[in-house]
């Protein structure tokens, strides 16, 4: 211990009466610019509102904590606070108390625990399930021959069920017992503590019952009762975790090191962690740039569709701005550091994905708020039927404990819990055939309430490459010209060019030099042939100077004289217009928000007919307009596929993502639609408000199944096994309500 102490700094270190903390979080602390320590942690054992509150309720309470922040869907927990008032040790601490043991922000580590305990949940729930079975069986043979069969036989079957349902009981309970146990400790209740005294006390009447040689057992209702919950619990789980690595994948894009310019002209390669301000940076051709900074030498072009979303790479020379995760594509530069890695556009993005990821944690369903007093009421309710009938009923304790058994199980939230995933089941495989993928756990709630569609504009209206317009006005000969250029070129549309053109007429040229930002120069028999842009090839006018018609435009020319324009631009998908249609019929307003630029989104939104566009937007923009409709009471369906729009897509009420787009937009959607068309959109829309009348109706079920059940499980008409019965066939009565969406798509069909 001394040799360990040695090494701590005075404000760590701990009393002797102190519990040391699980770890030591002092390495993963940083300072704010007001002097402020910021700690962020994974706490993977939270899956419940009732976890968040008691965790951020506890933090708060603590000296000096100026905030404490928990994410349900990434299990991140963010604090900041006053280190002279609280140690970073005594917050870690803190939660070992509450059995929240927390891990360092490690997305490697979050990984791996996640899987482990999706494992853990897989395998209780196959125990439960085989146990489930094989009891049920034994019961069933009990039920039949209540009448005619012999007590030892009965006792036989009964000890026989027994010895699976135990080790069952024992194994697959523990992802409720060590919640119940939680809360427990910190003198609170969750829906877990019910359902732990439930099962436990059916468990323990069985094996009272046996012992006594008595004619009922209830074995087959507590491993029932937990292969159901257990079902519910793995899906809910395996939604969340869809949306779990929404942030760890986009910090992936960012590059890993870079390589520093000391100032006698010698290059070394640091950690990105460990660039500074000020300092100088090189970054080759086909290098992601990994910091954000100002160019101080060189020109090039930069593959900017992260900040922008516009397909065309932009041009930057001395003293413009560049962003950490854009792509150098032209020629090497000099960049000089403006900010540290935490403080990038890129990490910027990644904390408005939080933000509105912490945001949407908070929207409570009507079976979460349900469920907040589920477990006070069913408790009161138990209690006051054992001492109801321990007091008034002539069968003594042992009916009174019975009876109030019966009312632990008979309310028991599996119609409650099941009235929504039941119905998305169904829905997310109906739309999964039709090519839909539904990733969020309330994406078809949220979609079924949206009334306004904001879409993105290149590579969700619009097919995301350039097309040449004009093909049709050229000469064969220009064409191949130009194209044979172009060959030599990996510009966006030097490819589309090439599309365009027929490979017979391609010729590979020799000594075709490429001008970064220019264009492509060679002689053919001392004759100079160039394409590129307006300067370039000795055009007169304004370099970007376009006529409306066209979105992008190159020019080739040589030494005769010659000049011809090839345009170009992005064509909107197929059914872009049916689509945009329909919505407009169904929904208040159809808008388009891009980062593109004001003549193409303008161009875009004057084809669909859509009279409100915005052209120019960042990221943080994009979350701003949302913000304002939201502040207008709309809900809002965002459509996006751009690195760009990742962030709206996590902002907006519900949002939805082409498979085409880039993998962190795909990740944070609620929604992922296959092909290059936009009618999978319509087809959600239609699905999501039939399901959302299935949930409602399943809510209408179910509380009227506790309005009769209830009542008379405090009666006393209702035994244990009749009640887990009753439990199970309020649950298929869900779910065949449920499976009555897939029987109308037919008829539709």
């Amino acid at each position: 211990m001394s040799k360990c102490c040695s090494n701590l700094k005075s404000s760590d270190v701990e009393t002797p009466t102190e519990i040391p903390a699980s770890i030591d979080p002092t390495a993963y602390v940083y300072k704010n610019e007001v002097g402020l320590s910021q700690l962020n942690l994974i706490v993977d054992t939270i899956h419940c509102p009732s976890c968040i509150r008691l965790i951020e309720g506890n933090l708060n309470k603590m000296d000096g904590i100026e905030t404490a922040r928990v994410n349900l869907s990434t299990k991140r927990l963010y604090v900041l606070w006053d280190e002279t008032k609280t140690s970073a040790n005594a917050i870690v601490r803190k939660l070992d108390d509450l059995d929240f043991p927390p891990t360092p922000y490690n997305p490697a580590l979050m990984s791996s625990a996640s899987e482990q305990e999706d494992k853990a949940l897989l395998k209780a729930m196959g125990v439960a399930g085989f146990a489930a079975a094989n009891v049920m069986l034994l019961s069933v043979a009990v039920w039949s021959g209540v009448d005619d069969m012999g007590p030892a036989t009965r006792d036989l079957l009964h000890w026989v069920s027994g010895l699976i349902a135990l080790p069952a009981v024992a194994y697959s309970g523990q992802p409720f017992f060590r919640s119940a146990i939680a809360a427990l400790k910190t003198r609170s209740l969750n829906m877990d503590v019910p359902i732990s005294l439930a099962v436990l006390l059916a468990v323990g009447m069985s094996v009272a019952e046996t012992l006594q040689s008595a004619q009922h057992a209830y074995f087959d209702a507590s491993v029932m009762l937990l292969f159901f919950l257990l079902i519910g619990r793995y899906l809910d789980r395996r939604m969340r975790s869809k949306a779990q690595s929404a942030a760890q994948n986009l910090l992936s894009l960012r590059a890993i090191a870079a390589t520093i310019i000391r100032d006698d002209g010698t290059h070394a390669s640091l950690p990105v962690e460990a660039v500074k301000p000020g300092m100088k940076v090189a970054i080759a051709v086909g290098e992601k740039i990994p910091v954000d900074g100002t160019v101080i030498n060189g020109k090039t072009e930069i593959d900017s569709s992260l900040i922008t979303g516009e397909s065309l790479p932009q041009k930057v020379s001395v003293g413009s701005a560049v962003f950490a995760g854009t792509l150098n594509i032209s020629t090497p530069i000099e960049v000089e550091v403006t900010a540290q890695d935490d403080q990038t556009l890129l990490s910027e993005i990644v904390k408005l994905m939080e933000t509105a990821e912490q945001g949407r944690a908070k929207y409570v369903r009507l079976a979460d708020r349900a469920a907040q007093i589920y477990a006070p009421v069913v408790h009161i309710l138990s209690a006051l039927t054992f001492v109801a009938w321990w007091a008034l009923g002539d069968g003594g304790w042992h009916l009174a404990l019975m009876n109030a058994i019966a009312v632990l199980i008979i309310t028991c939230p599996c119609a409650l819990g099941l009235a929504v995933p039941t119905v998305q089941v169904v829905a997310s495989g109906l739309l999964l055939r039709r090519g839909i993928l539904v990733k969020a756990a309330d994406g078809l709630e949220r979609l079924a309430d949206a009334d306004v569609v904001v879409f993105d504009k290149t590579g969700t209206l619009t097919k995301g490459q350039p097309v040449l317009t004009n093909k049709d006005i050229l000469s064969s000969d220009d064409l191949a010209l130009a194209a044979s250029l172009a060959l030599s070129s990996k510009h966006p549309l030097s490819k589309a060019l090439v599309a365009a053109t027929d490979t017979s007429a391609i010729v590979r040229l020799g000594q075709v030099h490429e001008e970064p930002g220019q264009g492509l120069e060679c002689y053919l028999n001392d004759n100079r042939v160039r394409i590129g842009n307006r300067s370039w090839c000795g055009i007169g006018g304004d370099d970007d100077g376009m006529d409306e018609d066209a979105v992008s435009e190159l020019w080739l020319s040589d030494s005769s004289g010659k000049k011809i324009r090839f345009t170009f631009e992005d064509q909107l998908k197929d059914d872009a217009r049916s689509a945009v249609d329909y919505a407009q019929e169904h929904l208040k307003s159809v808008e388009i928000l891009s980062g593109d630029r004001e003549k193409a989104v303008k161009k875009a939104a004057a084809l669909l007919s859509i009279e409100k566009w915005t052209a120019g937007a960042n990221p943080k923009d994009k979350i701003a307009y949302l913000d304002t409709l939201s502040a207008q009471h709309h809900k809002v369906l965002m459509v996006g596929d751009g690195l760009n729009d990742a962030p709206a897509l996590a902002s907006a009420f519900v949002s939805a993502s082409p498979a085409t787009a880039s993998d962190i937009s795909q990740t944070t959607a609620d929604f992922i639609f296959q092909g290059n068309k936009l009618k999978p959109i319509v087809e959600a829309i239609t699905i999501a408000k039939k399901a959302r009348d299935l949930i409602f109706q399943n809510f209408g079920l179910a509380i009227v199944y506790n309005i009769i059940a209830v009542p008379l499980a405090m009666s006393g008409y209702v035994t244990p096994l009749i009640a887990s019965i009753a439990m199970s066939a309020s649950s298929i009565v869900v779910t065949l309500n449920a499976l009555r969406l897939r029987l109308s798509e037919k008829r539709v069909s």
